[in-house]
């Protein structure tokens, strides 16, 4: 990967990700539950990887965090 497309990478990760939390606020300030419903998901979520950086539980922390900090933006 070159210097220009793991910099483009993380720029899209960026951006998903706040484009991500956004939606997600929005739609549970307008419909109460999306977190809890997200946060049940979580057993079905894992790593599609087929090597040695296969990480399931790795995945769903990350998506942990991600549900525990919309929480927290939520309260704001």
């Amino acid at each position: 990967m070159t210097d220009d497309t793991a910099t483009r990478t993380r720029q899209r990760e960026i951006a998903s990700e706040h484009l991500l939390f956004k939606l997600i606020e929005y739609v549970e300030a307008r419909h109460p539950g999306l977190l809890d419903f997200l946060d049940a998901s979580l057993d079905h979520l894992g790593d599609p990887a087929h090597d040695a950086t296969k990480d399931d539980e790795g995945v769903r922390d990350i998506a942990r965090r991600m549900i525990v900090g919309a929480r927290k933006q939520g309260t704001s």
